[in-house]
């Protein structure tokens, strides 16, 4: 089953979809994260009494992450040319995107990280 998976990962089109994916949960984490916070410092006065909403976006939002760069890892080991690569071929182009998303999904992995950080540490508004 799991090759069978593998197969089916490799034979993705890699678009800048792919690309852009990480970035944009990331984006999404941090803009839900900072609503979050404003509403309830608005409402209560704490925003950390009772997190356990934004630890369910943080968890799936690492979890899509950790996807994507799953994904992007399998496709970035496809079999190709060796270097120097001179001909863009699609393989050179899909080990490129792939490469590049599984840099981002890193990237964005620690933002996330860091966005939930001050959660733990910060109880009020002040």
């Amino acid at each position: 089953m799991i090759t069978r998976l593998v197969d089916r990962i490799q034979t993705l089109r890699a678009t800048l979809w792919t690309l852009i994916a990480p970035p944009l949960v990331w984006a999404a984490h941090f803009l839900l994260s900072y609503l979050w916070a404003s509403v309830l410092c608005a409402k209560r006065g704490a925003f950390a009494t009772e997190p356990a909403l934004f630890w369910g976006c943080t968890v799936l939002a690492l979890v899509v992450i950790v996807g994507c760069g799953v994904i992007a890892h399998i496709q970035s080991r496809v079999p190709g040319d060796n270097p120097p690569h001179e001909q863009g071929t699609k393989v050179d182009r899909l080990r490129f995107l792939a490469y590049s998303t599984l840099l981002l999904a890193g990237l964005s992995f620690i933002g996330v990280i860091f966005t939930a950080v001050p959660v733990l540490f910060l109880t009020d508004c002040r």
